[in-house]
This record gives C-alpha cells, sequence and structure tokens, in this order.
C-alpha cells in the first residue's frame, strides 16, 4: 500500500439512510455524501443504488477524476448483509476502485467503536443486537429480528406498550397516563390497534418509544415498568458479551443514550465511549482490504 497515494472510502448503509466519508491517507476529509436507506431487505440493486449515490457524492465533493478514483480503497457497512447469498451477490458486483469490502452495518460500528481493535457494541435502536471480536473469534447475542428476538429496543418498548395498552382496556391492567395516551391514537378502539397491528413494521412500534420513555421519565408506572424491563434485557447483553472475552463494550444506537440512565450500576460503569462512527469503521475496513492486497 502506498500511503502516499491511495485514498479511502467509508460508507455506513443502515436501514434508514446512507453516509459516505472520503479520506486521505493522513485522514483529511476530502468528501461526503449521504443518501436514502440501504439495506438489503430492499433488494441488492436497491441497496446498491444508494451506495453509489452516497459515495458518488463523496467523490464528486472531492473533484476527483477517474485517475484518482481507481486508488480508491472502499470499506462499505452494510444493514442486512447475513442475508442469505447477499454477500455473495455484492462481491460478484463491478466496481471502480483498488479494492472493496463488504461487512454488516453492525461489524462496521463495532469496528469504529473500538479503533480496529478487539471489543464488542450493544445497539439499541429500532432493533437490538450485541457483537463484537475477540482474538479472531466472533461474538453475537440476540439480534435475530423482531418480535422474535431484539429485546430491549425501540420496537419491543413500543410492543410492551401496545399490549398493556390493550389489558388496560379490558381492565386488566391499571390505567396510567401512558396508556391511554397510546389508546387515543386508536381512537379507544382496539381493533382500530388490530388492524394497525396488520401493517405495522418493527420501525412503526419502535415510532413509539420515544412516547413510553416521556411517561417513564415522567413516572408514570406503566412506562417505568417496559423500561426498567428493557434495560435488564440490554444489561444482559452487556454482561454477556463481557463474559464472553470482550475486553471493552460501547452502548450504541438511538435508544443508547435515554436507556442509559436504567442500566444497572456496574454496567454504567464499564461501558467505554466510542471512538469513531460506522463510517470511520467502514475506513478502517477499507484500510485493512488495502493491507491485503
Amino acid at each position: 500500500m502506498n500511503t502516499d497515494t491511495d485514498y479511502f472510502l467509508g460508507v455506513d448503509g443502515g436501514g434508514t439512510g446512507c453516509r459516505a466519508r472520503l479520506e486521505d491517507a493522513q485522514g483529511m476529509v476530502l468528501g461526503q455524501g449521504l443518501s436514502g436507506p440501504a439495506t438489503t431487505r430492499l433488494g441488492i440493486e436497491a441497496a446498491l443504488g444508494s451506495i453509489a449515490k452516497a459515495y458518488g457524492a463523496a467523490i464528486d465533493e472531492a473533484g476527483f477524476a477517474p485517475a484518482e478514483t481507481v486508488r480508491i480503497h472502499a470499506g462499505i457497512g452494510l444493514a442486512g448483509i447475513g442475508r442469505k447469498g447477499a454477500l455473495e451477490a455484492l462481491r460478484a458486483i463491478a466496481h471502480p476502485f483498488a479494492s472493496i469490502d463488504f461487512v454488516s452495518d453492525g461489524v462496521g460500528a463495532c469496528l469504529g467503536a473500538h479503533s480496529g481493535q478487539d471489543g464488542a457494541i450493544v445497539i439499541a435502536g429500532t432493533g437490538s443486537i450485541g457483537l463484537g471480536f475477540v482474538e479472531g473469534r466472533d461474538l453475537r447475542a440476540g439480534g435475530y429480528g423482531f418480535p422474535i428476538s431484539d429485546e430491549g429496543s425501540g420496537a419491543d418498548l413500543g410492543l410492551k406498550a401496545v399490549q398493556l395498552a390493550l389489558r388496560a382496556h379490558d381492565g386488566r391492567h391499571e390505567r396510567t397516563a401512558l396508556l391511554a395516551e397510546l389508546m387515543q391514537r386508536f381512537a379507544g378502539d382496539p381493533m382500530e390497534a388490530v388492524a394497525w397491528m396488520d401493517r405495522a413494521s418493527a420501525t412503526d412500534y419502535a415510532a413509539l418509544a420515544p412516547m413510553v420513555m416521556r411517561h417513564a421519565d415522567q413516572g408514570d408506572p406503566a412506562g417505568r415498568r417496559i423500561v426498567q424491563s428493557a434495560a435488564e434485557q440490554i444489561d444482559t447483553l452487556v454482561r454477556v458479551l463481557f463474559e464472553k472475552g470482550a475486553p471493552r463494550v460501547t452502548l450504541l444506537g438511538g435508544l443508547a443514550s435515554p436507556l442509559e440512565p436504567w442500566l444497572s450500576p456496574d454496567v454504567r460503569r464499564r461501558l467505554k465511549p466510542a471512538d469513531g462512527d460506522a463510517v470511520s469503521g467502514a475506513i478502517i475496513l477499507a484500510k485493512k482490504s488495502a493491507c491485503k492486497g
């Protein structure tokens, strides 16, 4: 690898959006780009289209011509890469770069969080998962998809709230401010909730999480019960990763900050702040790919 002439592109392709950053060998940012969702759930072609739009904007901002583009080493973190056949299909597609490598968006985030060193992360967002790597071993706990997994996630918070709201409507549970507000969204009609359920995605359930957190922070008994249960699930993910040998664990995701005060003191003390973001992790991947070459 010629450190004077190589460039490094990192892309974080997630379920809600895609970010790209182009740097030189010294880490100076040359260009950045954004696009819409990039996940294999949308199909390989759609995911690659979003990725290309983001990195294309970064390359354009850098003012690169084809002569510079062929000296780029690219690292791509992509949501849903674990789906059968996805990685093989991605690697088979032609690209304009010196090298390219793909990992899941979670692995990209873990690389960034620990500067490419051994470690693990727990992501608490729409879904939840614990993952990492130690001495060449991959670590994983949870993250098998909502509703069968993803405990402690935003989607899980929303599901639990809807369940309790319906029970409260029937008189099977105490009616609290949270549960009353939630039933108002369904015009007080359980059948409206059923109709919503029939088409609701994990993202739709997760959209209820801020309401749950707000009421929990205000002391609502049902909200506190739901959030405390979610925090216990995140506690468990963190502890299991340490038990599996992770030397350090970082909590990431949209629910990380709201949930952290609810975590057990021993878990909070052991959490490590992230060194960098998922795009930083993708750039680390790009540099590793260049070294292999």
